[in-house]
């Protein structure tokens, strides 16, 4: 049987160590209004989910930012998000370089509006990003191929060949933009960076082929098949069961695919 309390109990001292506070705000805030609420997000957000081990602690905060920043429309969360990343040990430089990686996936109105909020929190917290200016490498677009290759393997390079019929400048973009320029960028590392896209691509919930790349590409860079599932696990809780329910399922596949060989 289910410990609701010690689940409470165990999701508070999470939810504390992301606040950076004692006493949780979401307790207060929904008392007159909705405090099951408040005791639910605790106990399964915090206390069933957070708990996990599969990821850390800045492996959850980059998840759940990127899914926040990504779906857009929950600017008080992604707020609070980003001083949670803070507090567990993301540095700014790396909350603002995950937003610039979700130019590429989730638009740059969304990473605009990342940027944003990331500034909020860092006037109110004190703290500067000191931004990284990395020039565009020597040649982009052979660049980019490279780093295509490395990450998503074949299954990017068939999306790039899917294009060349119909889309050619597209799929150059994709090449010489997202990997000649964002994915060469040095401030994260291509685990968190493809952990941020299946993170961004399973919350926004309408590209699963893509999603299906990523999941390759995370499992290619070195990312494990537990934190797979688990950033899956743990969209649930931000994007819904029914898209962390597709992910899933789009998980299974790419391992079975993995381990006949047919990827």
């Amino acid at each position: 049987m289910h410990d609701t309390q010690a689940s409470f109990t165990l999701g508070r001292r999470y939810l504390e160590m992301i606040e950076g506070s004692p006493q949780p705000m979401i307790i207060d805030a929904l008392k007159d209004i909705a405090p099951d609420l408040a005791r639910m997000t605790i106990s399964f957000a915090y206390g069933e989910i957070y708990s996990r081990p599969a990821l850390d602690l800045r492996q959850r905060q980059f998840a759940t930012v990127a899914a926040l920043a990504a779906m857009g429309g929950a600017e008080a969360q992604l707020r609070f998000h980003i001083a949670g990343a803070l507090n567990v040990g993301c540095t700014p430089c790396e909350i603002v370089e995950l937003m610039i990686h979700l130019a590429v996936y989730a638009g740059f109105p969304a990473a605009l509006n990342g940027v944003t909020a990331a500034r909020t929190v860092f006037g109110e917290r004190g703290v500067a990003a000191d931004p990284a200016l990395v020039p565009p490498g020597g040649n982009r677009y052979d660049d980019g191929v490279a780093g295509l290759r490395a990450i998503d393997g074949s299954a990017g390079e068939r999306v790039i060949e899917s294009l060349r019929d119909i889309a050619p400048d597209l799929a150059r973009f994709i090449i010489e933009f997202a990997f000649g320029d964002v994915y060469a960028r040095p401030t994260l590392d291509l685990v968190s960076r493809e952990l941020i896209t299946v993170a961004a691509l399973s919350a926004m919930g309408s590209a699963a082929p893509q999603l299906e790349v990523h999941m390759h590409g995370f499992l290619n860079v070195g990312g494990t098949k537990q934190q797979m599932v688990e950033v899956v696990t743990q969209i649930a809780v931000y994007a819904g069961f029914p898209r962390a329910i597709n992910a899933a399922l789009l998980a299974r596949q790419v391992v079975a695919n993995r381990a006949s060989g047919t990827h």
